[in-house]
């Protein structure tokens, strides 16, 4: 059975988009299916994939509130084993609609488990709250995998996100764990991120990554090309250290840590 991992922060411009984009793409090009939900209204990984949001028939939003089933939103990307659901524009509206919704934060979760076993792994590119979008993410998901920015405010928000998480564990998800942390807009030259990586690891221990994410321009100018940074440039240290990332991620398996 594949594993179902919500990519979320509530801290915005930590990577999280970066990471369910770059991650998909390097699970599939290490031979193993992953399907990338997106479920941040934004839709930043819709078209970070280079597809048009406006143009989409069917996404996250006809999943959650009714309107079509997971096989009938799957998209196929560029990259064999990389599949899609996209978050269409009428997405905008669905935090708001879903709050009067019955079993509001199970709806993603009813429509996933179908699909469960198509795909090694299923990722849910989360927005930048916690919100009822993001709710349903951590309801549906098995693991948790948080991008945190080296940076000085890192680890407060960290703090916040996992109590928030214990208290949803408690009621709506038993079974969620964290299934790690990863280290995103790494600067080795700077004296501030390493600070922030031995904090980080101290603190967490082995639910931290090995693997670190640079600050990589090939990273932030693929998206503009409508692809993952392995497509645009595979020999970037952003690409290869989002490879590594999944080969560290597949390593690991099953072997999440408690919350």
């Amino acid at each position: 059975m594949g594993s179902i991992l919500a990519i979320a922060n509530q801290k915005g411009g930590v990577g999280k988009t970066t990471t369910a984009v770059n991650l998909a793409a390097s699970l599939a090009a290490a031979e193993r299916s992953c399907l990338l939900v997106d479920c941040d209204p934004q839709g930043n990984a819709t078209t970070g994939l280079g597809f048009d949001r406006g143009k989409l028939e069917k996404g996250v939003y006809d999943l959650m509130m009714g309107g079509a089933e997971a096989e009938e939103t799957v998209a196929t990307t560029v990259l064999p084993g990389f599949f899609l659901i996209g978050a269409n524009t009428d997405l905008i509206g669905a935090e708001v609609e879903i709050a009067t919704a019955e079993e509001r934060e199970f709806r993603l979760r009813r429509k996933l488990l179908p699909v469960k076993t198509a795909y090694d792994y299923i990722l849910l590119d989360c927005p930048p709250s916690l919100g009822f979008l993001t709710l349903n993410a951590l309801t549906a998901a098995d693991g948790m995998l948080v991008p945190l920015q080296c940076e000085y405010y890192a680890l407060e928000g960290l703090s916040q996100l996992l109590e928030t998480v214990r208290a949803l564990k408690r009621s709506l998800n038993l079974s969620l764990q964290l299934a790690g942390i990863i280290l995103t807009m790494y600067d080795g030259r700077n004296n501030l991120s390493l600070q922030v990586a031995e904090e980080v690891r101290h603190h967490f221990k082995e639910r931290v990554f090995q693997t670190v994410i640079p600050r990589n321009v090939r990273l932030s100018e693929a998206p503009s090309h409508g692809k993952p940074a392995l497509l645009y440039d595979v020999r970037s240290t952003g690409a290869q250290s989002y490879l590594a990332l999944a080969r560290e991620l597949i390593q690991r398996g099953g072997a999440e840590v408690h919350v």
